[in-house]
């Protein structure tokens, strides 16, 4: 009989159980009691958020057609659930009446907490350049976790697997965040004092989405980019197990400053 995609998901979900315990009572959340903690987390959480939005193009770029001229690809349905996802985090409501994309959002916040923008604004302008990543942030001097978390991402990019990079985004990022976030927004609510509305703001959108709407999108696209193939479902996997690895050696680095 041929095991059912809930039934194949939940194993991948009590495999990674450990880790995301870890991500969830890491002490990172204890270290942010004031505004320049603050601003210390969303100079480099700044980067993920980034790289978020490339790992999501990357899965559009597999599962839909994005050259021109354009050609129509048979799965209708993997094309719909990507493009769903897309319309929430590339062009999702600001809360003032316009769009934007959640990392231009993301910006917004830092620059309402007084964090320092100009490093991401100058990595972005590099990559924006045609510098690779890992040179742009070897210029850029991003902190080794930082750097790590960036590398570790591009290389579920560069497999250019679907199921791969389709399983680094469901379970390290959009399973995850809604937990990871209520944590933050939990911490902010205590400490912040009111200082950082649009970061509150953000949070609370990526808790709606990822928790009621993308994240079952994404275990779905999962399942329609893995089918009744046992080596896809090994490596989406191993996928899932690396993303949060990534994410907890972010959060140690924060932690200790590396």
């Amino acid at each position: 009989m041929t095991e059912s995609t809930e039934s194949r998901i939940a194993k991948i979900e009590a495999a990674l159980e450990p880790r995301r315990e870890a991500l969830l009572s890491h002490p990172i959340y204890e270290q942010l009691t004031d505004v320049a903690a603050l601003q210390n987390f969303m100079q480099r959480h700044v980067f993920a958020v980034w790289d978020f939005m490339s790992l999501l193009k990357a899965l559009q770029r597999e599962s839909t057609c994005v050259n021109i001229p354009w050609t129509p690809r048979a799965d209708g349905a993997s094309c719909r659930l990507i493009n769903e996802i897309v319309l929430g985090e590339e062009c999702d409501e600001d809360g003032r009446g316009g769009y934007c994309s959640h990392f231009e959002l993301y910006i917004d916040a830092m620059r309402e907490v007084g964090a320092d923008v100009e490093p991401i604004n100058a990595f972005i302008h590099m990559v924006a350049d045609g510098i690779d990543v890992v040179s742009a942030g070897l210029h850029a001097a991003l902190p080794a976790s930082v750097d790590q978390f960036l590398l570790q991402t591009f290389q579920l990019i560069d497999s250019r697997n679907p199921a791969v990079i389709a399983a680094g985004f469901t379970f390290g990022r959009e399973d995850l965040l809604p937990g990871v976030f209520q944590k933050l927004v939990e911490r902010i609510n205590e400490k912040s004092h009111g200082k950082a509305d649009r970061f509150l703001y953000y949070l609370h959108r990526h808790i709606e989405l990822d928790g009621d709407e993308h994240g079952p999108l994404s275990r779905r696209l999962l399942g329609l980019l893995c089918g009744d193939d046992d080596a896809k479902w090994h490596a989406a996997q191993h996928a899932a197990e690396m993303a949060l690895e990534a994410r907890l050696e972010l959060w140690n680095g924060m932690v200790s400053g590396h």
